[in-house]
């Protein structure tokens, strides 16, 4: 690695505001054509992500015969699954507690489990289908860093015992262990989840996309879709990043529609306030020294993360960059999706500063991308599957960032419930989950600033006291609540 001057390393406005991951797709993105005119289709999955390249492939198993059409307003991985971490984490952002007041604690547990396994899945079926992803399943590593991260981390053993869940699956590290996975400052203890895997998230869709149109499905990008009427889709043409062009508006009818657009969700007709729209962001240094890993661990790629409220994860990537992000000023007044925002340099700047803390030994590395995108968050915080078999309109999501493997378990489970077919994953406790929409403005944008805001102080707290501090992210708490 050659050394850097310190204002190369704070010169961010040097870095590529391209996503690293698509930034390195080899050939670079070609859209596919848009909807020509109207058209007539079994199922039609508005959505070109993760959810809906899921939800496609195993339709395409369960029914060939299906003809089915997804509808993408850019191209295949241009949203958050082109975009994210890379962590297929066997993690739901819904708590155990928030299932199991819908069921009970077991079936919650079988949930979990389930997204263990959607983790083995997404391996699975890019070595079966020959999707070159940079899959590894090296886990997930968070260290505490505070005596307050510690103690919660006790107790998020104590919880997985209690849950069933095995020293293999989730176990406490003491200090030198947890040091050994990660060598970040002070770090106190960690907790290492076996059931996680990290990939190259825009290499798997573009894989993801290629191999369910090779089984027949018919993928239309530079499509935008404007709303949901009864058994129709309309839709019309699009421009490069939300130019409208010139050919005129069409509809695709399916007695099966699947919504599949998260964050993006707000640009149908009538849906501005389900979903939220979230800003998080990247950074990604250029590939680092073998030597250097020699340091700072991560032997295995495992994902990465501290145990602070305010969200931070990275992870090593397969060509030894370190690729990190964190959430900053994270919403957009009225719901609105400004690419502007996505490469805000101040925040930037902010996530290389918590990197540079939590790893020192990377302070002389040079950033060569930095970016970001929009995550989606339903009101209750719950992500869910749901279909409707009376009207053939579902819907699947709300990951709250949580997204690559559960949209795998998410989009498996709506092709069988598309398709009636009986399995366990059709009965899990996310099946049927709704939520509230939204509180209109100025509301909603006040409760997310504040209860960031508040979060944010409870770390700075925690750092500077070395006591918990419940009264902010309690306070923070009970603004999220949407049950």
């Amino acid at each position: 690695m050659a050394a850097h001057s310190a204002s190369d390393v704070w010169s961010l406005e040097t870095a590529s505001t391209t996503p690293l991951w698509i930034d390195r797709l080899e050939p670079p993105i070609t859209a596919r054509a848009g909807v020509g005119g109207d058209l007539d289709v079994d199922v039609a999955i508005v959505g070109g992500g993760f959810s809906g390249l899921w939800t496609a492939y195993y339709l395409r198993q369960l029914e060939p015969s299906l003809r089915v059409a997804v509808l993408e307003r850019h191209y295949c991985g241009f949203g958050a699954s082109g975009r994210n971490g890379g962590w297929a984490v066997g993690e739901l952002a819904g708590s155990v507690d928030d299932y199991a007041r819908r069921s009970n604690p077991a079936e919650s547990g079988r949930l979990l489990r389930a997204v263990f396994d959607a983790v083995d899945e997404i391996g699975r079926v890019a070595a079966t289908e020959g999707i070159d992803c940079d899959y590894a399943k090296g886990g997930t590593i968070r260290v505490a860093r505070t005596v307050p991260q510690a103690e919660r981390q006790l107790a998020e053993i104590a919880e997985a015992r209690a849950l069933g869940l095995t020293p293999d699956e989730v176990r406490l590290l003491d200090a030198d262990e947890a040091r050994a996975q990660l060598n970040a400052t002070d770090v106190l203890s960690g907790i290492l989840l076996g059931p996680s895997a990290v990939v190259d998230p825009a290499k798997l869709a573009r894989g993801l996309a290629a191999v369910a149109e090779s089984a027949g499905t018919e993928i239309y990008e530079q499509t935008r879709a404007t709303a949901i009427d009864g058994g129709a889709v309309q839709v019309a043409p699009e421009g490069p990043r939300g130019s409208l062009m010139s050919r005129g508006r069409c509809e695709v009818r399916a007695p099966v529609i699947i919504r599949a657009t998260e964050a993006y969700t707000r640009d149908l007709r009538g849906r501005r306030r389900d979903i939220l729209p979230v800003y998080s962001r990247m950074v990604a240094t250029e590939p680092l020294p073998d030597e250097l890993f020699d340091d700072i661990g991560l032997a295995h790629r495992p994902s990465f993360a501290d145990d602070r409220r305010m969200v931070i994860y990275g992870q090593r990537t397969a060509d030894n960059r370190i690729a990190f992000g964190a959430t900053g000023v994270p919403y957009s007044y009225g719901s609105r999706i400004v690419p502007s925002a996505e490469v805000h340099l101040g925040m930037h700047r902010r996530i290389w500063r918590i990197l540079v803390e939590l790893l020192p030994q990377v302070a002389d590395a040079r950033v060569t991308h930095r970016w970001g995108g929009v995550l989606g968050i339903p009101r209750n915080w719950l992500p869910g599957v749901n279909f409707d078999l009376r009207t053939g309109h579902g819907v699947l999501g709300g990951y709250v960032g949580e997204g690559v493997a559960a949209s795998n378990l998410a989009g498996r489970t709506m092709a069988e419930l598309i398709c009636e077919r009986d399995t366990e994953r059709t009965s899990l406790p996310w099946v049927g989950v709704t939520s509230r929409r939204w509180e209109p403005e100025p509301l909603r944008w006040l409760g997310v600033r504040i209860s960031r805001a508040l979060l944010g102080v409870a770390d700075e707290l925690e750092l500077r006291t070395g006591r918990p501090d419940r009264l902010m992210s309690g306070i923070a708490k009970l603004l999220r609540r949407g049950h």
